[in-house]
């Protein structure tokens, strides 16, 4: 369940190297009060649901990537309600999940989406693998989707650190502001080592303090009146000194390829039939970027071309 927040980076000296190992008492102390406050205050989302099965986690992880949880839910319930199994979308062209994927944006995760279906209904019978190798193997699944999908659909112990577990991570127990850009192995065994022993206490772990950086601890804003952990906070501790590393790195959408990818996709997931190039030309001015980001579709597997200059959403 990641979020749309953008990683910020911290001084090289703190990114490169280990993270402060926390004390015998300190991942005990981060436990019971983030695992009291979830029993409280989490959210009642559909895929956190015992009928959402591990398909509805995995097609909410995909959905949620970058994306915010308002824009997820109506795609969300949608999508599950013509595709409740991974088989049922196996059996569609891939260009109906780019069609059904709408704007949530990212596009290519509905390609991914729709080949990890195909291969769980080839290798797994139709059924979303429990095992976390076997996850990590599906098209489309990287580390962070392989071990929530195991943690939040399973139960099973994995550290699953999205932007918002790190954030939480980063301020609670290494004491700066931002995590890095890229997740680095110090903030791996830093997971590890907060990793509570019981599997299932360690997957509501994972859910919590994922929940925690959504919530109260935020990029923007943070909420420490309603921390349950900002008494040992080591951000908070030491005055929550400014980051001093680089720039956060902004998200920028309008006048970009992307923004022209969305519009020339908006006009091919409308259709029915084939669209003639002049119906694409008609969505931007500029000739030059809206031949560079139709061929990025192109070559991303997005869009097909045909004869006589159609285009439509890929068949095969």
């Amino acid at each position: 369940m990641t979020s749309t927040d953008a990683s910020a980076p911290v001084p090289p000296s703190t990114a490169d190297s280990p993270a402060a190992a926390p004390s015998e008492t300190a991942p005990a102390a981060l436990h019971l009060p983030v695992l009291a406050w979830f029993d409280r205050h989490a959210r009642d989302l559909p895929w956190r649901r015992p009928e959402a099965g591990a398909w509805g986690v995995m097609v909410s992880e995909f959905m949620l990537q970058q994306t915010p949880v308002v824009r997820v839910l109506p795609v969300y319930e949608q999508w599950l309600a013509r595709w409740p199994r991974p088989k049922d979308l196996a059996a569609e062209a891939p260009g109906e999940a780019v069609r059904a994927w709408g704007r949530l944006g990212y596009p290519r995760r509905a390609l991914r989406l729709h080949g990890a279906a195909v291969a769980i209904t080839e290798r797994h019978g139709g059924d979303v693998p429990s095992d976390h190798a076997q996850l990590l193997a599906l098209p489309g699944i990287g580390e962070y989707t392989a071990a929530a999908v195991a943690s939040f659909a399973y139960g099973q112990r994995h550290p699953v650190l999205d932007t918002n577990v790190r954030r939480v991570f980063a301020r609670a127990a290494t004491g700066v502001q931002y995590p890095p850009n890229a997740t680095t192995a110090a903030e791996r065994r830093l997971a590890r080592a907060l990793l509570p022993d019981d599997e299932g206490t360690a997957a509501r772990w994972a859910a919590a303090s994922m929940e925690l950086g959504a919530l109260v601890c935020t990029a923007k804003n943070e909420d420490c009146g309603r921390c349950p952990i900002a008494g040992s906070c080591a951000w908070r501790l030491a005055g929550k000194p400014a980051h001093d590393g680089p720039p956060r790195r902004g998200q920028t959408y309008a006048g970009t390829d992307r923004q022209v990818r969305g519009k020339l996709l908006a006009v091919l997931r409308e259709a029915v039939s084939p669209v003639p190039q002049a119906q694409l030309d008609a969505v931007w001015d500029e000739p030059v970027q809206r031949a560079r980001a139709l061929d990025g579709l192109v070559a991303d597997g997005l869009v097909e071309p045909l004869p006589d200059g159609l285009y439509r959403l890929p068949l095969t």
